[in-house]
């Protein structure tokens, strides 16, 4: 196939599927002089998470797409020359700074909610922000201690005051330290040109809608809310206006929209073969994922270990376009540790290897070993090509 169906067309399946890894960064020639920042942008939203296997989800995302890029560099591209902003997308995500305004919808949301889980003790929200005005940036326990107790949950008020600006928009986490939030005022951090909510919910709302459908290519309603987490109702009210054009997709049994731009030219070009956070945008919603590759994705960090299937950080294997695989990694010194392998069959050993050789050698390991493969048949073809990559 030479050209793509024109909009409002079905598209098969496998169109979908390619359309979509574009969308996402993994199909054709990475912009590498764009570098972080440029994946970034490409994505609209890299999501953040506590856990840290291999490296902090943020961190493997651009990995995944440009290769061995260094991790100082990733985090200095993120956060220096107010780049970029933390914020309340998808899940808690790093987006890019020039979508600041677009997020005034969520900002007056925060702001006219009736009901908050942490009560804020009076006095300790004008008391944070002034201290930020005279002292910041700071962390939370710069302000004066983020817990009342060692529980999690259990925020002092000026872990609640603090969060509930940034919330606001009157405070911005300007970057991660040590992974605590770093908070300043957003009059200082955000550039003048942006700081401002003028924009209507309706136009904050069409532009999410039309980056989301950018960014995944092609996907239903339920995706392109799922995205930076709107409601389904608000997606409806404005997709006719989002500049997305409405496809059909051979069985996906629902309508779905398609960037009318990457309809215009066919995805081709070369594959990349990587490891995946469970948090990459390619993957982070299991109907989606199940839907396009066939693939049951889900973090079981937070099941119970003997209730377990794949392991704690499973990280799904990408190569040739198709999740192929799965590996629970772990660090042991200088040796990338397989703990768990799963591979849809004895073809896919050489793409499962050179992903885990590469992603050892971009965390500093000279070494592989796997402890498991989930069919011991399929043991040996991959161990034997850890072998040759590593000689």
């Amino acid at each position: 196939m030479t050209t793509l169906p024109p909009p409002a067309t079905e598209l098969s399946a496998d169109e979908a599927r390619r359309l979509a890894l574009r969308a996402q960064g993994f199909l054709g020639a990475p912009d590498r002089r764009a570098g972080v920042r440029g994946v970034l942008r490409h994505l609209g939203a890299v999501q953040l998470d506590t856990i840290s296997v291999l490296a902090r989800s943020h961190e493997l995302v651009p990995y995944a797409r440009l290769g061995a890029v260094g991790r100082r560099t990733v985090d200095d591209a993120y956060w220096t020359d107010t780049h970029a902003f933390e914020y309340w997308s998808h899940a808690a995500c790093i987006l890019p700074i020039e979508e600041w305004p677009h997020f005034a919808f969520r900002r007056r949301a925060y702001r006219n909610r009736p009901h908050w889980n942490h009560h804020l003790p009076d006095g300790d929200y004008d008391r944070v922000v002034k201290q930020l005005r005279t002292e910041g940036p700071l962390t939370a326990t710069d302000l004066g201690g983020a817990k009342k107790t060692s529980e999690w949950w259990d925020w002092s008020g000026t872990k609640v005051a603090v969060e509930r600006a940034l919330m606001y928009g009157e405070v911005v986490c300007v970057e991660r330290r040590g992974w605590k939030r770093v908070y300043d005022l957003a009059e200082r951090a955000v550039p003048a040109a942006l700081l401002h909510d003028d924009l209507d919910d309706t136009e904050c709302l069409r532009r999410l809608v039309r980056l989301a459908g950018q960014s995944l290519g092609v996907g239903t309603r339920a995706d392109i809310a799922d995205y930076h987490r709107l409601k389904a109702e608000q997606v409806d009210a404005v997709i006719a206006d989002s500049g997305l054009v409405p496809v059909t997709v051979q069985g996906w049994g629902r309508p779905a929209w398609a960037d009318p731009a990457a309809l215009e030219t066919p995805p081709r070009g070369r594959h990349r073969t990587t490891l995946l956070s469970p948090f990459d945008s390619l993957v982070w919603e299991r109907a989606r994922t199940e839907r396009i590759f066939g693939f049951t994705h889900r973090l079981e960090a937070y099941v119970p270990k003997q209730k377990r299937v794949h392991g704690y950080f499973a990280m799904p294997v990408l190569a040739g376009g198709r999740l192929v695989g799965r590996v629970d990694p772990a660090r042991e010194g200088r040796t990338l540790v397989a703990k768990q392998v799963t591979l849809a069959g004895r073809k896919t050993a050489p793409a499962v290897a050179q992903a885990l050789v590469e992603a050892a050698s971009w965390v500093d390991c000279t070494d592989v070993r796997v402890e498991r493969v989930e069919t011991p048949e399929l043991g040996e073809p991959l161990t034997r090509e850890l072998a040759r990559l590593l000689a």
